[in-house]
C-alpha cells in the first residue's frame, strides 16, 4: 500500500453526477489530505515575478504549507533564490525534481545549467530537468538544447536527467528524446481546449504518446492542472467545479495506475496573467495569500 493509503484508494468509484459543490469540495479536501505523488512550486509572492530575489523566509514557509501533502517538490530554477527551495525541501525530507531555467539569454543559461550541476552533486537533486518548454517557446535550438543536456549527463553522476515539454514534442523530436534518460511531459487537456468531462481520458492519451516516444524510457507528467478562474479557451471552462473534479480525477488515477504526477500548481501567481491571461493567475491549491481554496 502506498502512502497515500486506503482511504484514497476508497475514492476510485466517485461519480460526480448530481454533487452539489459542497460535497464536491469534501470529495476534494479527503484527496488533498491523502496526499499525492509531487507539486510544482510557486515560490513568487504578490507583487513578485521572475527576475525578482527570491527569500529563504518566504520559501520555507511555503514548503512548510505544502508538506503534508506532497512527497515531492518541482523547481523551475536554481538561480535568484530558487537554488534554496531543494536546500530547504530535502530539509523537510522531500525529494526534488529541479530544473534549470534555460532561455535566449546565454549567460543566464550558463548559470543555471551550472547551478543544476551544483545541486546534483552537493546530493540535493533526484532528477535533473535541463530546461522547460525550450522548443515550444522556440528560445533555443534543438542542437543548443542537445549540448545542455549532454553537458549535464556528463557531469552530473547517479541522478537521471532529462527535459520538460509538452507530451507531443518527445514524439517530434527523436534526437532529445534519445538523449533524455526520463521523459519529463506536461500534459494539459485544458489548454487544447478539451472539456473538463473528457479531461482524463484526453490526458490518458497525451501519457501513452509521450510513452511510445520514449520507447521503455520513464515517462513523469510533470505539470498538469486545472484552473478555477478566468475566460474559456473553447471547450474547457474554468471554474470551481471543474477545477475540483480535474484535481480529484488526476489524483485517482495516479495512485490507480502508479503515475508519477506533479500537479500544477500549489500557490496562485498572478504575474502569469501576462503570458496566459487571465487564466494564468488561477491554477494554485492555495490562492495568493497561503490559503487553501477549498477545504
Amino acid at each position: 500500500m502506498s502512502y497515500r493509503g486506503e482511504r484514497f484508494l476508497a475514492l476510485a468509484s466517485i461519480d460526480f453526477e448530481g454533487k452539489s459543490l459542497d460535497e464536491l469540495k469534501k470529495l476534494y479536501c479527503d484527496t488533498l489530505k491523502a496526499g499525492m505523488h509531487g507539486l510544482c512550486f510557486s515560490p513568487y509572492m504578490e507583487g513578485q515575478k521572475p527576475g525578482d530575489q527570491l527569500s529563504e523566509e518566504q520559501i520555507r514557509r511555503r514548503i512548510e504549507i505544502i508538506r503534508p501533502y506532497t512527497k515531492w517538490v518541482r523547481s523551475f530554477s536554481t538561480t535568484e533564490g530558487n537554488e534554496l527551495i531543494p536546500r530547504i525541501a530535502r530539509e523537510y525530507g522531500m525529494k526534488n525534481l529541479v530544473g534549470a531555467w534555460l532561455g535566449d539569454d546565454p549567460e543566464i543559461n550558463e548559470r543555471e545549467v551550472q547551478g543544476l550541476i551544483d545541486l546534483a552533486n552537493e546530493g540535493l537533486v533526484d532528477i535533473a530537468a535541463v530546461g522547460n518548454e525550450v522548443m515550444y517557446r522556440g528560445d533555443l535550438t534543438e542542437e543548443e538544447l542537445l549540448q545542455f543536456i549532454r553537458r549535464a549527463k556528463s557531469e552530473i553522476k547517479g541522478v537521471p536527467v532529462g527535459y520538460v515539454d509538452a507530451y507531443y514534442e518527445f514524439r517530434e523530436r527523436p534526437e532529445i528524446t534519445e538523449a533524455c534518460d526520463v521523459i519529463l511531459a506536461n500534459c494539459y487537456p485544458f489548454w487544447e481546449g478539451c472539456d473538463q468531462d473528457y479531461s482524463l481520458l484526453y490526458m490518458k492519451d497525451m501519457y501513452q504518446q509521450a510513452a511510445r516516444a520514449g520507447n521503455g524510457k520513464k515517462v513523469i507528467i510533470t505539470e498538469t492542472g486545472w484552473p478555477d478562474q478566468g475566460t474559456n479557451l473553447e471547450g474547457a471552462y474554468p471554474s470551481p467545479e471543474n477545477a475540483i473534479k480535474y484535481f480529484i480525477n488526476t489524483q485517482k488515477w495516479s495512485a490507480e495506475e502508479d503515475i508519477e504526477i506533479f500537479y500544477f500548481s500549489s500557490f496562485d501567481e498572478s504575474w502569469k496573467v501576462g503570458a496566459e491571461g487571465d487564466v494564468g493567475a488561477f491554477w494554485g491549491i492555495w490562492d495568493k495569500d497561503e490559503n487553501l481554496k477549498f477545504c
